[in-house]
């Protein structure tokens, strides 16, 4: 292996790889050996594309063979972007050549799929991790200290993470396909809600939660209809309680809140920070004013910057993605601390899909 630098393969030419081929570069650890598709020409225009736009050193090389990438000697990790469908099969594969696998979400189809991919990896000896990019940016490590420090005991949670597809979406996205990405919404867009909110709640597992599918689409007959708009609920066992929506078919939209006994802590971009140049968030601890007859609430909100680019730039959470995972291959050590978090939150995600299914009725989980 090069000391200096973690060579990575990608297998797919998926949308979400076009911003995860300049990460790769931006990593600063990192380099990108070959790209695959099943198409040649599809993997060649991927990377003429992408290299026009933010050129690698030296371009990767095309291949139109998932396992002649994964026999490659020069390919420590490999990146899978591949349909949820599709997704424990490959990735096996590439734990039994021996690669790092650094995979899209919803992680599988349920949690048994996870378990069996985290089982490969560890058996195999290599690095198992998912790609939300949210929990590499700094300003998430920030946030750590305001909600232990100055949010209080946290009491609830609240997020939405949407975006308004149209007809077409719902017609031919594999999205909202049940054979390629069963879990819809849920599992592109939810899973970032119950991924936050497990990490506000220092990744304490809920001991109940409920959800709800408030609409669905059938692309064809033979494939399963899937979630396009679901919300949920959680609630922890000291008390702590969580609600979250998540949808294809509302305005773009992508917040939290995390209230407690001290503070409010308020954050508009927790996915993907707004562009500019640094992130943002606020802190309310608003105070309630009695005299005489006059009644005032003090808003009390503060507002905070961190210099962190937004996506596509050296310092973005994307680049922070593959800068870690890139670090843990090089030094040789394994993290069992992301397979877990993996792992529980495709449990979570199932048990609200379960309720979801017979009539939102409560599911309650073992830690």
């Amino acid at each position: 292996m090069n000391t200096n630098h973690c060579r990575w393969g990608i297998l797919g030419a998926a949308f979400i790889a076009r911003k995860n081929w300049q990460a790769i570069r931006d990593a600063g650890n990192a380099s990108l050996v070959a790209v695959a598709s099943r198409d040649l020409s599809r993997a060649q225009a991927f990377i003429d594309e992408c290299q026009s736009s933010a050129p690698h050193a030296v371009a990767p090389e095309a291949m139109n063979d998932y396992n002649a990438l994964l026999a490659r000697t020069d390919i420590d990790a490999v990146y899978i972007p591949l349909p949820t469908g599709l997704r424990k099969e490959w990735v096996i594969r590439a734990a039994e050549a021996g690669k790092h696998v650094l995979v899209e979400k919803p992680v599988g189809v349920n949690a048994a799929d996870v378990a069996e991919i985290i089982a490969a990896c560890e058996k195999h000896g290599v690095q198992f991790m998912d790609g939300v990019m949210f929990m590499h940016g700094r300003r998430l490590k920030h946030l750590r200290g305001v909600v232990d420090r100055d949010v209080g005991p946290v009491r609830h949670i609240s997020t939405q993470f949407s975006f308004m597809s149209d007809d077409e979406f719902q017609r031919s996205n594999i999205r909202a396909h049940g054979k390629l990405e069963p879990l819809g919404c849920l599992g592109d867009l939810g899973w970032y809600c119950l991924r936050f909110t497990l990490w506000a709640m220092n990744y304490a597992t809920p001991v109940e939660v409920t959800g709800r599918i408030h609409s669905q689409t059938q692309q064809t007959a033979d494939s399963s209809p899937v979630p396009l708009e679901f919300s949920g609920t959680l609630t922890f066992a000291d008390g702590a309680n969580a609600s979250f929506y998540c949808s294809f078919t509302t305005a773009n939209a992508q917040w939290a809140i995390v209230s407690g006994g001290k503070g409010l802590l308020q954050v508009s971009d927790f996915v993907l920070p707004f562009h500019g140049s640094q992130t943002k968030y606020s802190l309310t601890r608003s105070e309630f004013e009695l005299d005489r007859c006059k009644a005032s609430m003090h808003e009390g909100r503060t507002a905070d910057v961190i210099d962190e680019p937004s996506s596509n730039a050296p310092g973005s959470q994307e680049s922070g993605l593959f800068r870690t995972f890139s670090e843990l291959v090089l030094s040789g050590k394994r993290d069992p601390h992301w397979p877990h978090i993996s792992l529980q939150t495709q449990r979570v995600l199932d048990a609200c899909l379960a309720s979801a299914q017979d009539g939102s009725k409560v599911v309650k989980l073992v830690a």
